[in-house]
């Protein structure tokens, strides 16, 4: 699935291929099998966040269903009171015939009271009549339960709305990474940008790069996890999330990346998955962005093109149609020719140092003392 091998080439049935952990907006491509019937009981245990997770489509039936569904319930309940005290329109009433619930002479009517009574609407039609203690007992659970319906369909609508991820919309990451030479060091730039003025407050970003790798034993791990560490300029803690951050990996030994080249990484199979842990300054919330990068979506000896100026006013002007846009540079084919052309500059530089004149292969040694004898007198 996800290999990075020096010098393994991917099938070329497979190179159009793209298959992702996690998609460019973050969502997780992932399916659970094989789930034993009974484990399906523990979402219903934790129903809070199976309602606060669940579609938009499946809250706003469960909104009907819930009222409309209390509403019927108690319709019958109050049917049948009214039936078994002989209320009803056509059943024979004595002389003196006490009414538990005055103008409910039908299911029809029975429905809109319950209605009425539990949306405390009371048109005044239909009423109690006091006489009856079960209708009494009835009215105040029917109301105790609308008031709860009423409360815990509220707390799902608002808790879905206010949803850390829903701000994590707001974050958005370069569609490429690029490969080119920053603060003398061959490194992979990713951008990320807040579209909001407020802030994310304690922002992380750290990297994981999934591949599948074979043990010395011959065992094969899919999805590896590699720890890719990212950094900015003012540090990789607690950044300043005011205006886009480019970020940056050092490719170096100790980097997944130090044995790839600009020939072979088209042709690798990993993802490289960005995260971004924040906290929204304005509701305090946590929240985690994510986006992946495949190998056709790195580009070597490209770099970002500038997005941040200056007006004339003095305020500072963020161009975002330049995002995600790049531009070629002069840049290494491998991290080893980089390497290479430091160690030969070095080299050079050293031995210029150690060099403090030039040899004369002419030069010959006289020696003095015979020069002398031969010139006596």
């Amino acid at each position: 699935m996800f290999q990075l091998f020096p010098g393994h080439i991917q099938p070329v049935g497979l190179r159009g291929r793209k298959t992702r952990l996690v998609t460019k907006d973050g969502h997780c491509n992932i399916e659970f099998g094989n789930i034993e019937y009974s484990n399906h009981f523990a979402y219903l245990m934790d129903f809070w966040t199976t309602f606060v997770e669940i579609r938009w489509r499946f809250v706003l039936l469960l909104f009907v269903a819930a009222f409309t569904g209390s509403w019927f319930i108690f319709s019958l309940l109050w049917y049948w009171i009214a039936k078994s005290n002989g209320d009803l329109v056509g059943q024979n009433r004595t002389e003196g015939h006490v009414q538990c619930i005055d103008n409910v002479n039908g299911l029809t009517a029975a429905f809109l009271y319950s209605l009425e009574t539990q949306t405390t609407i009371g048109y005044g039609g239909r009423a109690l009549t006091g006489h009856c203690a079960g209708t009494v007992a009835l009215i105040v659970i029917q109301s105790l339960i609308g008031v709860f319906i009423n409360c815990f369909m509220c707390g799902v609508i608002l808790a879905k709305i206010s949803l850390p991820k829903k701000r994590a919309k707001t974050i958005t990451f370069s569609d490429t990474a690029v490969i080119c030479l920053k603060k003398e060091s061959l490194c992979l730039l990713i951008r990320v940008a807040n579209l909001r003025k407020t802030l994310l407050i304690g922002s992380q970003i750290y990297g994981k790069l999934l591949r599948t790798t074979i043990t010395p034993d011959g065992e094969t791990i899919i999805l590896d996890q590699v720890d890719v560490d990212f950094m900015v300029d003012a540090g990789k803690d607690n950044l300043f999330f005011v205006c886009p951050l480019t970020l940056y990996h050092i490719i170096n030994k100790s980097s997944p990346f130090y044995e790839l080249s600009k020939d072979t990484l088209p042709q690798q199979d990993f993802e490289l998955v960005v995260f971004l842990d924040g906290m929204a300054e304005s509701t305090s919330s946590s929240c985690q962005v994510r986006t992946s990068y495949v190998p056709q979506e790195i580009q070597w000896g490209h770099s970002f093109l500038p997005i941040i100026s200056r007006t004339k006013t003095g305020k500072y002007r963020v161009d975002f149609s330049n995002f995600s846009k790049s531009v070629q540079v002069t840049t290494p084919h491998c991290v080893h020719c980089f390497q290479a052309d430091v160690d030969q500059k070095n080299h050079n530089i050293h031995s210029s140092q150690q060099k403090q004149g030039i040899d004369n292969l002419g030069f010959q040694i006289i020696d003095i003392h015979k020069l002398m004898d031969v010139t006596k007198m």
